[in-house]
């Protein structure tokens, strides 16, 4: 049984590696807060569900970086937008593509689907919006009215409004129906990043870069609420699925708020940096971040989160505020009527008759030239497992995710979820922080990795449940609290040990039955003690000479010398430690360096003692990073005229490193076949060493 903790409030869930380049967008599927798909500057868009480590799908055919990304309603559909301008629909459960939509002139940024499934509409860099009508792959309406890039796009829950948010500080409101802009909001004093209606009434409130939360009333077309606590750009809100207040996501800070009057509920310091995305599940908050390659989830337990009630005051009006006499404020405001059909014969009338009047309109019938893109894209299936539980056939009537997901458990309070990637500094564990109600982190529990210079013997310990924490190597902050049994061993030494190695407590007690029997004396246990001790003694001494000569040779500044020297010494132990100080520091990672350490790093792969594998996957990540687009590169390019002899060496080490690389990648491949978190850090990496192959 799952051990859960009732009193923190907000932990960061996991960490991934989602693209082999930067990531550029993502978006988490708000039906069940339990889907996230992203897109990188690698042209690709990976889907994945939460709280797994490994890609279900990914997702081929933009030629450009991926900028924007939304999921349908029922997360059965996923559309991409890209720099180029560029729209590709993908059915996730046919896995296939349906749509390529070309268009824009400029980068696509905003992106949403009509309520009713059969319309999207398309906010560009252009400054432009598009109305599309996917059955018949054309553009069924352009609205002008923007100055600069819009940068969020929603429908009304009835779909016949659509908002608008644009760094030109304004937000729109157009009419679907008449094709034309009912009302413009001009408050804001900075780009405005995010707008959502209200479920339920005539409401819309939007975030800004001016760190301001405002809400509109859509009867009366004017402004009924301003926040003026948020300490950053608010990027991302969400009303509450009954409607009774707005979370706001800025930087590190999640904001309860009410209207009617304006008041803040509550504020949870989160810790997430610049959140990205959110979504609600199982009255849990689910939020998403990126930075580089990485996405982080973070969730916050919304039952321990203030949502009425008593008020924080001075964060928005410090003058007294009424009580107001419901949770959803003082004033009733109309409700929206939600058709049943995707779309009344009159609506589609009269859409016709303004796209035929209004220059502004266009369309355009399916070209060979979208064919030719359609038969470019693809839909990789990466995990089958996953995928067939999450993508149901329609015919299924149950569907996954279902709408009864189980909440995400807590980590123990007084504990960090941590893996240790390098050894022994801590400047480098990858952490999952435990933040208390005033956002201060409780210490962490930290354990030691003795250096291990002999093979020690494994010593099985005596199986007995305890409860654990665990983390992914590929996610390393997703905590996993449960009860367990210790697993045979795999013949894996591992860097955290609760048992002394080569050392067995039971040569210490008496064997005899009996209890007249003698008990071993001091001495014999003493004895016990010192075997192996003056071995160890002779390896620590031999082990503190050879690091004092590579320091010795560090210190003039060569560090490549100070490496070759480490690795002439034919001590792996010695390599591990020169390693992690220089993974500590990227920047000293040079070209000379890899072709030196890449045949070492094959053999730290291969080693049984954990330490060693983790310090040679995390040098040969930032290998990767920071090398193979150099290597690529000059493997690519065509021959240079004349004599360059600087170039000819650069060849040769990019040669003699991407040869080192082919050879890594087998064993990666083979290692990624392990299952648990070893076999996960090798999925990850083999997820960085793709470009090898193409």
């Amino acid at each position: 049984m799952a051990l859960t903790n009732t009193t923190i409030i907000a932990w960061k869930l996991q960490e991934i590696v989602a693209h082999s380049s930067n990531v550029s967008s993502l978006v988490l599927g708000k039906s069940s807060g339990r889907l996230l798909a992203t897109g990188g500057e690698d042209c690709r868009v990976n889907i994945w569900a939460v709280s797994k480590p490994n890609c279900i799908m990914s997702l081929t055919g933009h030629t450009s970086p991926v900028e924007c990304i939304q999921f349908n309603g029922s997360e059965e559909r996923v559309v991409a937008g890209s720099q180029s301008g560029s729209l590709r629909l993908w059915d996730l459960e046919a896995a296939k593509i349906l749509r390529t939509l070309m268009g824009h002139k400029a980068s696509i940024c905003s992106l949403d689907f009509h309520p009713m499934g059969e319309y999207l509409a398309s906010g560009s860099v252009d400054s432009n919006i598009k109305l599309w009508d996917v059955r018949r792959k054309g553009c069924v309406f352009r609205y002008k009215g923007h100055t600069q890039a819009v940068r969020c796009l929603a429908f009304s829950p009835d779909g016949k409004w659509l908002a608008s948010a644009s760094d030109d500080s304004t937000v729109k409101l157009w009419d679907l129906i008449a094709g034309k802009m009912i009302t413009e909001f001009t408050s804001h004093t900075s780009a405005v990043n995010v707008v959502q209606f209200h479920p339920n009434e005539y409401l819309l409130a939007s975030g800004s870069a001016d760190r301001t939360v405002k809400l509109w009333d859509l009867e009366k077309f004017n402004m009924i609420g301003s926040s003026e606590g948020e300490t950053g750009v608010v990027r991302s809100i969400l009303f509450n699925p009954d409607g009774g207040c707005l979370y706001s996501g800025s930087e590190n800070t999640l904001r309860v708020y009410g209207w009617e009057p304006d008041r803040c509920f509550d504020v949870v310091h989160v810790g997430w940096g610049k959140v990205s995305d959110l979504a609600i599940s199982n009255n849990q908050m689910i939020a998403v971040t990126y930075s580089q390659t990485n996405v982080s989830w973070y969730v916050v337990d919304l039952n321990r989160v203030k949502k009425s009630g008593s008020v924080i005051q001075g964060l928005i009006q410090d003058k007294p505020i009424p009580a107001p006499t419901s949770a959803l404020g003082t004033t009733l405001r109309r409700n929206y009527e939600r058709p049943t059909t995707s779309c009344t014969g009159q609506e589609m009338k009269q859409s016709s008759e303004a796209d035929r009047r209004s220059p502004e309109g266009e369309r355009r019938s399916p070209s060979s030239e979208d064919e030719k893109e359609d038969k470019e894209s693809s839909a990789e299936i990466t995990n089958p497992e996953d995928y067939k539980e999450i993508f149901q056939p329609r015919s299924v009537i149950s569907r996954t995710p279902p709408k009864s997901t189980e909440p995400f458990p807590a980590p123990l309070e007084h504990c960090f979820s941590e893996t240790v990637l390098e050894k022994p500094s801590p400047a480098v564990k990858i952490v999952t922080p435990v933040i208390d109600r005033a956002g201060q982190l409780k210490p962490p529990i930290t354990t030691s990795t003795p250096v291990q210079r002999v093979e020690p013997t494994v010593i099985a310990a005596a199986p007995r449940p305890v409860a654990v924490v665990t983390t992914s190597v590929t996610s390393p902050s997703r905590p996993v609290v449960t009860t367990t049994k210790p697993k045979p061993s795999t013949g894996i030494i591992l860097s955290t040990r609760n048992e002394p190695i080569g050392l067995n407590a039971g040569d210490f007690l008496s064997h005899a039955r009996n209890a007249k029997a003698s008990v071993m004396g001091d001495e014999e246990a003493l004895a016990q003690i010192r075997k192996g001790h003056d071995t160890m003694c002779v390896m620590l001494t031999s082990r503190y000479k050879n690091l004092d000569t590579v320091r010795s040779v560090w210190a003039s500044g060569d560090v490549k010398t100070s490496l070759d020297s480490a690795v002439s010494m034919n001590d792996l132990s010695i390599v591990v430690d020169i390693l992690n100080i220089i993974n500590l520091k990227p920047s000293l990672w040079k070209l000379d360096l890899c072709t030196s350490i890449l045949p070492q790093i094959e053999e730290l792969l291969q080693s049984k003692y954990e330490s060693y594998v983790q310090t040679g996957c995390m040098s040969l990540k930032l290998i990767l990073k920071r090398f193979w687009p150099l290597i690529s590169d000059t493997l690519t390019a065509p021959p240079s005229v004349g004599v360059d002899i600087t170039r000819e060496e650069r060849l040769r080490k990019c040669k003699a490193c991407y040869k080192q690389l082919k050879n890594l990648s087998n064993v990666v491949k083979n290692r990624a076949e392990q299952v648990g978190r070893h076999g996960s850090t090798f999925k990850e990496l083999q997820l960085l060493m793709a470009p090898l192959d193409y």
